[in-house]
């Protein structure tokens, strides 16, 4: 099982941003979290690295679902979503969104197989409509 399903396009970050999240919401999940790695790593530790954001998506009913069957899954939510430029090639960005499965296989049970598969579905739908 992979650890992310990724896109990459041909568009500048900005653009790739304003798409991936626009794609999330036709998904029906919300941004609960932002973290700018390019500005935290500059302010920390004074490097330049190429844009870089992490957005937490959330699908509020599967992560009400998943943490009443699992209490401790709050520890693995929101589902990670990257928006980077590619180091190789500054005209390209690459998306990238974790895959709940493969986080579930952490947490070891069964009954959030299916949680983590419509979850898996709606995050693949998003990346799809942005390279469509």
């Amino acid at each position: 099982m992979a650890l992310t399903t990724s896109v990459t396009l041909t568009t500048d970050f900005a653009d790739a941003v304003e798409r991936t999240r626009a794609a999330l919401a036709d998904q029906g999940m919300g941004v609960v979290s932002e973290i700018d790695m390019t500005a935290t790593l500059k302010k920390k530790l004074d490097v330049d690295i190429e844009d870089y954001l992490i957005l937490g998506a959330c699908m509020p009913g599967f992560a009400h679902q998943a943490i009443t069957q699992e209490p401790s899954i709050g520890s693995l939510l929101p589902c990670n979503v990257v928006v980077r430029t590619n180091p190789d090639n500054a005209d390209e960005v690459i998306v990238e969104a974790i895959d709940p499965r493969t986080l579930l296989s952490l947490v070891g049970t069964g009954e959030l197989a299916s949680t983590a598969d419509s979850v898996q579905e709606a995050l693949v739908g998003a990346l799809n409509s942005l390279s469509g």
